[in-house]
């Protein structure tokens, strides 16, 4: 059955967390980020308002990376968004690093959970761009590992493992960074 209303908001992999009310929340066994048929099967192309992927783009690699955001961008309204997090890259924590390498978690008996890739905000942001989207940057670390951060509204998608919404994260310093951007389709 494909889904028509007025406004469509989906999580892909969104897990056991429900931090998005109101909006669809979905698993890679209903929405295969690589597999276009999936999305046909349920959304018509440009139908969808707004699409949330919190630490999901890592699991892929660039080249996946850029396939996924190739079908998600077919399948946004114009003006619509991706609003995805990542592990930081560029996080300057080497306990946090050695938890999102390359290999990192997953259970070994399902290798499609391991990281892939560890992107920077320049690498995100890349391959957004490489399918046509504008990216604005929400939270990141630059090459020098200084935390930037731009004001960003929850009602447009909640990330929990944010500077804004993981109590982990809370005071001076960051435990459980995240970067996040907001990838715009313009057409």
């Amino acid at each position: 059955m494909v889904l028509q209303q007025e406004e469509i908001k989906i999580v892909v992999g969104a897990g056991e967390y429900n931090n998005n009310p109101g909006w669809i929340h979905t698993q890679e066994k209903e929405i295969d980020l690589l597999d276009e048929l999936s999305w046909r099967n349920r959304f018509e192309i440009k139908s969808i308002t707004a699409i949330l992927a919190e630490h999901v783009w890592e699991h892929l690699t660039y080249e996946e990376g850029i396939r996924a955001a190739q079908i998600c961008f077919e399948f946004l309204k114009p003006s619509g968004y991706i609003r995805c997090a990542v592990p930081d890259g560029f996080f300057p924590d080497e306990a946090y690093q050695n938890v999102v390498k390359v290999g990192g978690p997953g259970p070994k008996d399902h290798p499609a959970a391991s990281h892939k890739i560890v992107h920077n905000y320049k690498t995100l942001t890349e391959m957004f761009e490489a399918v046509g989207f504008q990216v604005e940057l929400l939270e990141y670390h630059d090459e020098h590992g200084n935390f930037q951060y731009k004001n960003w509204n929850g009602k447009d998608g909640v990330i929990f493992r944010s500077q804004k919404y993981d109590p982990r994260n809370q005071g001076n310093k960051l435990a459980a960074p995240s970067l996040i951007i907001d990838a715009i389709k313009v057409e």
